[in-house]
């Protein structure tokens, strides 16, 4: 995925905060399903939340370029143990990004 200007990744950390996450990552840690099941979030939405839970013993920010790296998606931003990941979805664009 092409890399973010500071105003896309702005915008879509606005629109990101009011998310709430739909993938949770526990104690097993990054499986091959939950990394699966996140590829295939991205064909019905372009913006994905995912909550990383105190057992995970993970670094969050190295989760989430693991997952942006496997499912070819795009880090928005990690606060905490929140990650938003980003990936446009051609065919069923819903969110247009500022040049």
């Amino acid at each position: 995925m092409n890399t973010l200007t500071s105003k896309q990744r702005a915008y879509l950390m606005k629109l990101g905060a009011g998310l709430e996450p739909i993938f949770q990552i526990g104690k097993a840690s990054l499986t091959p399903e939950v990394t699966q099941a996140i590829g295939e979030a991205f064909h019905k939405r372009e913006l994905i939340k995912i909550s990383v839970l105190k057992n995970c013993t993970d670094d969050p920010r190295e989760l989430a370029e693991t997952v942006a790296q496997r499912t070819k998606s795009t880090v928005v931003h990690v606060i905490g143990k929140k990650i938003v990941l980003y990936k446009e979805n051609k065919d069923h664009k819903k969110i247009e990004l500022p040049l």
